[in-house]
């Protein structure tokens, strides 16, 4: 089994990404959250660093984790109890860490968006929805049916989509932003879209929606974020000739 240094793939990231160009949520702690030995021999993509997808990596015999929400998005001291067992983990068994939020979503080819809209079959794609002061999220012209989006979607994830329908029947501008952008409906619908593809949102955003005019796709949080880090670890494996996994832990959410 070939081996590389842990190094080289985590400046190849940062570069890739633009981890230090992209502004975040400070939680997100974008780049390597923990680091190994020093080698890797095998990568383990999942979208959520936690104890249950560490013992995944594990039994993969993975040691470098690449993760969407990474380990630190609320203060993560004392570490103790679960906190303490999830450490020891890393550890014990030389596992690296290395997490892309933000910087993995907004990025053209790999990115969660782009890879969400490919596997869609949205063409045309320009930038939309801003946060922390860039644009994470794809808009494209187009003419489908809403039920045929919903058939997309679900096509796509594996997951069928929750539709609120208060836009028109046949959609000709669609955004797309995964994860949890419900909440931020209003402004989607102020850059022009009919139809809005996101994870998930709060219930005030059905009335919201219907007010607005707009169709919303609730794809699930967890579905709509599996395409960027799969993406990226299929990249570095074919660069770095490194296998990897994909470690599935489905939140339902």
């Amino acid at each position: 089994m070939s081996k590389l240094s842990l190094a080289a793939i985590v400046n190849h990231c940062n570069a890739l990404l633009r981890t230090r160009d992209i502004n975040d949520y400070d939680g997100a702690a974008n780049g390597l959250q923990v680091e190994n030995s020093g080698a890797v021999t095998r990568i383990a993509a999942t979208v959520d660093a936690s104890l249950a997808t560490v013992r995944l990596a594990i039994k993969a015999r993975a040691n470098l984790m690449i993760v969407h929400h990474g380990l630190f998005w609320s203060p993560s001291h004392p570490w103790v109890g679960k906190k303490y067992e999830l450490l020891q983990a890393l550890l014990d068994n030389d596992i690296a860490v290395y997490s892309s939020h933000l910087p993995l979503d907004a990025h053209p080819k790999l990115g969660n968006n782009a890879q969400l809209c490919a596997a869609l079959d949205l063409r045309g794609l320009k930038p939309f929805f801003v946060s922390h002061g860039q644009e994470i999220g794809l808009q494209s012209h187009a003419n489908i049916s809403r039920d045929e989006l919903a058939l997309r979607i679900h096509r796509a994830t594996g997951n069928k989509p929750l539709l609120i329908p208060g836009g028109p029947k046949q959609c000709r501008r669609i955004g797309v932003v995964t994860g949890g952008a419900g909440g931020e409906l209003k402004q989607a619908a102020k850059e022009g879209v009919d139809t809005f593809i996101t994870g998930e949102g709060p219930h005030w955003t059905y009335a919201l929606a219907e007010e607005l005019g707009v169709n919303v796709l609730y794809g699930g949080h967890y579905a709509t974020e599996t395409f960027g880090v799969k993406a990226l670890a299929a990249h570095l494996s074919k660069k770095f000739r490194v296998p990897w996994v994909f470690l599935d832990h489905p939140t339902g959410l």
